[in-house]
């Protein structure tokens, strides 16, 4: 235990000898001349304004008209041509069922009353899509569908760059998702606080930027950690009129707190020797979704880690000035990115 104090103590002595990077302020690209047509195909509403007294033929224009993303929606989300339903009901009078259920359609009308006629959330998909097609040039614009699944899925990517996205996700921290389901945990406070319109462009949007940088290359802590600081850095160059805040999905206090703290997190977890740590149950918390992080003061919140590894990402992108989105993407070795940054946390 003393050694570990004494080293503890040590690093933290180290990071102060280290000097503080000044922050370089980028000139915004103009992607005003790119040209995007977006015209969000409204799937919920096509579904609930469906004419129940002719509902086979209704269903099968639906389809017609939505046909790959039907089959995802009606195969698995709702389920309606699951044989046992095909084999009981059908799947008309199913989806007929659902749509005129009262709690359902209550969730509808919500939907729209919240979001209202989706054009705010259009002209910022169609902004990032411009931004999109800057730097990846060579990348289908996307496509977007919305629809509503029962609290089922937040959003998605299919096909090849289309992207869906379940209204019902996001109709504000006071909606009693909880109440829908207690012991659901993806409805729980510290994630149910993003679960707002303020959020529903940049949470649709990582789920494409996923798509682009695939999965991390190892499974050290480095790894993980780096790898989400270049999504969170490519999310930030797509969205750069979103608050930090809504990017990075911190509170404004938790955001505060790691600026502030920056010095202090990484000189935790080197001395805990958590960077090159493969043990995920070590180090999960540091990544992934949680209301705290462990070993931490209270106020640090969970992913702190992936904050960590954008500003090392940061760093690396200030000094490789000729560097494109694609070419970080392309750098698969974390430690590569570590070294090559000269990520110095900066003194309070």
């Amino acid at each position: 235990m003393k050694y570990r104090t004494q080293l503890f103590t040590l690093l933290m002595l180290m990071t102060l000898l280290w000097s503080c990077q000044p922050e370089v302020s980028e000139p915004l690209p103009d992607v005003s001349t790119i040209e995007i047509d977006l015209s969000p195909r409204r799937f919920e509403q096509d579904l609930f304004t469906l004419d129940t007294t002719q509902m086979d033929a209704s269903l099968a224009a639906l389809k017609s008209k939505y046909p790959e993303f039907s089959t995802i929606f009606f195969s698995q989300i709702l389920g309606s041509n699951d044989p046992e339903v095909l084999n009981s009901i059908g799947e008309a009078a199913y989806v007929k069922g659902f749509i005129n259920f009262p709690a359902i359609r209550q969730l509808y009308d919500t939907c729209t009353y919240v979001l209202g006629d989706f054009s705010d959330q259009q002209a910022s998909f169609q902004q990032a899509f411009q931004y999109l097609k800057y730097y990846f040039p060579e990348m289908p614009t996307p496509d977007l569908t919305t629809f509503i699944s029962e609290y089922t899925v937040g959003a998605f990517i299919y096909k090849e760059n289309s992207l869906a996205v379940g209204l019902d996700f996001f109709l504000g921290s006071d909606y009693p998702y909880a109440a829908y389901n207690p012991n659901n945990p993806t409805f729980s406070a510290y994630l149910t606080r993003t679960f707002n319109k303020d959020h529903l462009v940049s949470k649709t949007m990582r789920v494409l930027v996923e798509d682009i940088t695939g999965p991390p290359n190892g499974s050290k802590m480095l790894d993980i950690m780096i790898h989400r600081g270049k999504q969170l850095y490519i999310l930030d160059r797509l969205l750069p009129h979103v608050a930090d805040t809504a990017v990075l999905e911190f509170s404004e206090d938790q955001f505060n707190w790691l600026k502030e703290n920056e010095r202090d997190v990484w000189a935790f977890f080197l001395s805990e020797d958590l960077l090159y740590s493969t043990d995920m149950q070590k180090y999960r918390k540091y990544v992934d979704y949680s209301p705290n992080a462990p070993g931490m003061p209270i106020e640090a919140p969970g992913r702190v880690a992936n904050w960590m590894g954008y500003q090392i990402v940061n760093a690396y992108m200030r000094r490789a000035q000729s560097a494109q989105l694609s070419d970080l993407i392309n750098i698969r070795d974390a430690q590569e990115i570590l070294n090559k940054s000269s990520y110095k946390p900066p003194r309070k």
